[in-house]
């Protein structure tokens, strides 16, 4: 009977979060001893203080669970999301808060209005559920990058001088277009495809296609992919204002707003062209939607089926990291 059973206590949210915050800690601490050990030996190397050991490693971990809880990511995702957290955090300050600012609003934008992307989109999944594959199109640029500023540079935050320090300065622009190229594409698909009143043109010829087709442009797109990149160069720059410290004897930093908001239209542009010509798109006649995979009953709209949607992206970024901070750095005002 009911009145005869023994009720269990229920334990507190503390208790379960403890061991968490206490692993953590000691990973934190581990990583520090490491790299003073690693500082006492080597001589050349600047040990890295505890509390951004610790913060490379809690906030990472904490925005990822939340990103995994709401389906944001898989667990592959999830994994792959705090090897480039971690690795961008530690390096600087700046670079998280850029992916941070990518990561938070094409999470929020690809739920929004989802009821209709889902009837447009026959690969659509609920919050995105990015994979190991798309962390990895979208971060492994970012992630090389800050790994090789911290070989050149150490950990650490720097204005973006080229009369100073050139090559930390191109691994910076280079990591901030990568992901404002990212972020770009993201708000372009996710905000466009809402709406835009009018149907998208097909870049490569400029003809009207369905909605959903790869290498399909609008002026809402194109001007959401500004906006996209824009806000990860904003988020650059404040953290920069917050975090270094000789800005005043330093070049002018505003310019990194700009040159955000450049690559991400750029990025789309270029996302797009290599969406249209090496990347299927068909209409499922049976359906009615936008697919890409070609089959028997899907009528061919664009491209070929050399590449799909990931390696498109990572081709983008890789193409747009390389060439927008190599151009951007003969116009760069100097001090």
């Amino acid at each position: 009977m009911r009145g005869k059973g023994k009720c269990r206590p229920i334990a507190p949210r503390r208790a379960v979060l403890l061991p968490t915050t206490s692993t953590l800690t000691s990973a934190s601490t581990a990583f520090w001893i490491m790299s003073m050990t690693a500082s006492t030996y080597y001589g050349n190397l600047q040990p890295v203080s505890p509390w951004r050991w610790l913060f490379s490693v809690v906030v990472p971990v904490l925005i990822v669970s939340n990103g995994f809880k709401k389906k944001s990511l898989d667990h592959s995702g999830a994994l792959g999301g705090l090897v480039v957290g971690f690795i961008l955090t530690i390096a600087n300050f700046s670079f998280f808060t850029s992916l941070l600012m990518f990561f938070l609003s094409s999470s929020k934008l690809t739920k929004w209005k989802g009821e209709i992307k889902k009837r447009l989109d026959s690969e659509y999944k609920e919050g995105g559920q990015r994979n190991w594959i798309q962390v990895f199109c979208n971060g492994a640029v970012p992630t090389e990058l800050a790994l090789l500023y911290m070989i050149e540079n150490g950990p650490g935050e720097i204005p973006i001088d080229f009369s100073k320090q050139y090559t930390a300065s191109w691994m910076c622009l280079s990591l901030l277009a990568a992901l404002a190229c990212c972020a770009g594409d993201t708000w372009a698909s996710e905000v466009g495809t809402v709406l835009s009143k009018s149907p998208p043109r097909l870049i490569t010829t400029w003809e009207k296609v369905p909605v959903g087709t790869n290498g399909g442009v609008t002026v809402v797109g194109l001007a959401s992919s500004l906006l996209g990149g824009t806000s990860v160069g904003v988020a650059y720059f404040l953290t920069q204002l917050v975090f270094v410290n000789d800005l005043d004897v330093s070049a002018p930093q505003w310019p990194i707003i700009a040159f955000g908001g450049l690559a991400g239209l750029l990025g789309s542009v270029v996302d797009s062209y290599l969406g249209a010509t090496m990347q299927f798109t068909g209409l499922d006649e049976s359906t009615g939607m936008v697919v890409n995979s070609p089959a028997n009953e899907v009528k061919h709209i664009a491209g070929k089926p050399i590449l799909d949607n990931n390696a498109v992206n990572l081709f983008s970024s890789v193409l747009v990291a390389l060439l927008l901070p190599t151009a951007a750095c003969q116009f760069w005002p100097i001090e």
